[in-house]
């Protein structure tokens, strides 16, 4: 890995084994990228520089007619000084648009800095360019991190007002990349409540394509991934870039093909009703953008990723650890429960291999519908006594879990009558609900105090060992009346106060285990995974939908990440009954539990309980730590299928799901991937011993049961 700079020829080369990314400072003063890939000689490359005198192009008052900006590969593009594609930054100077970015000096730092107030990866070596508008005495320093043993290049910037006057910016997007031909696709990551993350694959147009939240989260409409290919990228081959923000709020990814021919793509904060003002000697920051060179296809993309969040984004206290199994209550009892009947559950599953039981919605205020008692995280000891409950858990043997949903208030509660100040609200409009609910306004650092407060003094309070962390609404009435006038920053405040409130929680409680929820997998972004080393992948358990969605949540974030739990049948979402064994092997592809009532179960399932617990604690370093390689596309065959292999190619697993049993069919052959040819491998469940060489070329033919949904599991050793 190396960061270097050449004098004579102004050209910087960030590169490792695999890849380079490579721009100069061309003559104009102004960064042209030049080429990003696979890794290249570090050699003068400006001879593939665009330089051509087009009809109606303009160009600055210093330049040649060739020079315009309009033909660059722009590193930090910025409107009205000749460059008419999507900017990366736009600011607004009283009234005065127009911004001149020219280089001013770079720096290398071999300690990467962590990101103040918004989570960032750790490690690498750090390119910092600064570039200065000197008309402004504004400047903006451009962060590019690169990694040993991983294609990744990590984007970021500041934006310095050193002048005597505030400017507002009115885009503050992370990165910008060019590239040098228009013939690519994009595949993007759509879906909705309980159908989070469908990948969908698109022809990228002449003109703008853009993806976006707007609803104060990532949320589940759209996730904040982008893949960018070739027609021909499958999952085992081709060129794809991939890009992911580490931010949980709204956000933009725009690519544009243009009249060159060329394709840029930048990405951010969304300027959907953003607008931040800048005063003199502030710094505005913004969230890191990682993107991911593959040449091996999707695969090999999402394997980065995977890699590089768990070894530099997310906690390093329980990255690696094993995971609590868990049992929770809510499709066991919902809102109808009491002391006994949690006890009842407990003394079912205090002996099958769970090890922690979570209490869900319902515990605390007048808490008996979801339209009531939000902020009021007292306990409600007509339902339960809090600290016996805890104590009781910890008696057996047990860790003590509970729900918490800290961003927002009911109407009806304690809370929102002694504080109504405290809501998010438009001047004279009664606020929008949503789930009965509305939501804190985490700009106020009175709100915020008093989230920590109520957090910190329960986990001391009643002993807890782990935290569900729910949000089960979006941001409507953006408004505080603590920015006023400001309000297009509330969105970006807002997540800057949720940050926060995670580092004073988090921090002050690092035994314990944090679970990230938000109506599912609503917020399922890198930033949450920096706090919440798993996720509540989607509140449809359903194991034959649950296929789908771990399909696509798996094209960016790893399996140690999603959340995933055996449920009971017929499925409280779906309606649909798949086996019991279906049901643990599609669960079993990620931080493994339950949400079930026990007593429901037959005699026969309690004991596979036990029997998933023990071979799933067998295989949890793999499955949690191992390169995935993805056999079947639920969304485009009736099969679903992951391959999960250890680092040291010495043990792998695969499950596969049929999902519709058709009469007569063909024989289903799976090709394992990823195995060391040079070693012989045992496969259990065929009885068979054979080089990975050989099983690669020849695959076997998997066996299912006579009936739908469901699924196979292969245990492969190397011997």
């Amino acid at each position: 890995m190396s960061i270097k700079f050449n004098q004579k020829t102004k050209q910087f080369t960030l590169h490792n084994c695999d890849i380079a990314y490579v721009f100069k400072v061309n003559e104009l003063g102004f960064l042209e990228h030049l080429y990003f890939g696979p890794n290249i000689n570090d050699e003068d490359i400006s001879f593939i520089a665009n330089v051509a005198d087009r009809g109606q192009g303009t160009y600055l008052p210093y330049s040649r007619r060739e020079c315009s900006l309009d033909t660059k590969l722009n590193e930090c593009p910025t409107f009205g000084r000749s460059d008419y594609g999507e900017p990366m930054l736009a600011f607004n100077f009283e009234g005065s648009r127009v911004l001149d970015l020219v280089f001013d000096g770079y720096e290398i730092l071999k300690n990467k800095e962590p990101l103040l107030g918004m989570p960032s990866l750790s490690g690498g070596e750090t390119l910092v360019i600064t570039l200065v508008d000197k008309v402004n005495n504004t400047y903006v320093k451009l962060y590019y991190t690169i990694y040993d043993n991983l294609n990744v290049i990590a984007r970021r910037a500041e934006i310095i007002n050193k002048g005597t006057k505030p400017f507002v910016l009115d885009r503050a997007f992370s990165f910008a990349l060019g590239l040098h031909d228009k013939d690519y696709e994009a595949v993007t990551l759509y879906g909705a409540h309980l159908r989070e993350r469908t990948p969908q694959r698109t022809k990228l147009p002449h003109g703008i394509f853009t993806i976006d939240s707007k609803r104060g989260i990532t949320s589940a409409q759209m996730n904040n991934f982008l893949a960018i290919c070739r027609s021909n990228t499958t999952e085992d081959s081709g060129a794809v870039f991939g890009f992911n923000l580490i931010y949980s709020g709204d956000f933009a990814f725009k690519c544009e093909v243009n009249q060159n021919e060329e394709l840029r793509i930048v990405g951010g904060i969304n300027d959907f009703d953003f607008a931040y003002e800048v005063k003199p000697n502030e710094t505005f920051f913004t969230p890191e953008a990682v993107i991911v060179y593959a040449n091996n296809g999707f695969g090999e993309m999402s394997r980065t990723f995977h890699d590089l969040y768990r070894k530099h984004l997310i906690n390093k206290h329980f990255v690696n650890k094993h995971r609590p199994i868990v049992i929770n209550n809510w499709e066991a009892t919902y809102f109808d429960f009491n002391q006994e009947k949690l006890i009842s559950i407990i003394d079912k599953i205090k002996n099958t291999g769970i090890d922690t039981f979570v209490l869900d919605d319902g515990w605390f205020g007048k808490r008996d519908t979801d339209t009531s008692g939000l902020g009021d995280w007292y306990p409600n000891t007509k339902k339960v006594n809090l600290r016996e409950l805890s104590d009781y858990l910890h008696k057996n043997g047990l860790k003590f879990g509970l729900w918490f949903e800290p961003e927002m208030i009911s109407v009806a509660s304690e809370l929102f009558r002694n504080h109504p100040e405290y809501i998010i609200k438009a001047p004279g409009l009664d606020q929008c609900l949503g789930r009965d609910q509305m939501v804190l306004d985490l700009v106020n650092p009175k709100v915020r105090d008093y989230i920590v407060d109520v957090i910190n003094n329960a986990i001391k309070e009643y002993n807890i060992d782990y935290i569900k962390w729910d949000m089960n609404r979006t941001l409507t009435d953006n408004y505080s009346m603590i920015l006023k006038e400001k309000s297009k920053e509330f969105k970006h405040r807002y997540v800057l106060g949720l940050y926060e409130i995670l580092d004073r929680t988090i921090l002050a409680n690092p035994h314990v285990f944090f679970e990230g929820c938000a109506s599912g997998g609503c917020r399922f972004d890198a930033a949450m995974l920096y706090y919440f080393p798993q996720i509540w992948t989607s509140d449809n358990t359903d194991a034959y939908y649950r296929t789908k969605i771990q399909y696509g949540t798996s094209l960016c974030y790893p399996l140690s990440s999603m959340s995933c739990h055996v449920s009971v049948c017929p499925n409280h979402q779906t309606g649909r009954t798949t086996s019991f064994d279906s049901r643990v092997n599609i669960a079993s592809l990620g931080a493994f539990g339950f949400e079930l009532d026990p007593h429901n179960l037959t005699v026969e399932e309690l004991d596979k309980v036990k029997s998933s617990i023990i071979e799933y604690k067998k295989q949890q370093d793999l499955i949690l730590n191992g390169d995935l390689y993805r056999l079947f596309n639920p969304f485009t065959a009736n099969l679903f299928g992951f391959e999960v292999v250890s680092k040291d190619k010495k043990q792998a697993v695969i499950v596969v799901m049929k999902a519709l049993n058709i009469p007569n069919s063909e024989a289903i052959r799976v090709y394992p991937k990823g195995l060391n040819p040079d070693y012989n491998y045992f496969i259990k469940e065929l009885n068979l011993k054979i080089s990975g060489k050989t099983i690669a070329q020849t695959g076997f033919i998997l066996k299912f049961k006579e009936e739908d949904f469901t699924t196979t599991k292969i245990n492969i050793v190397a011997i």
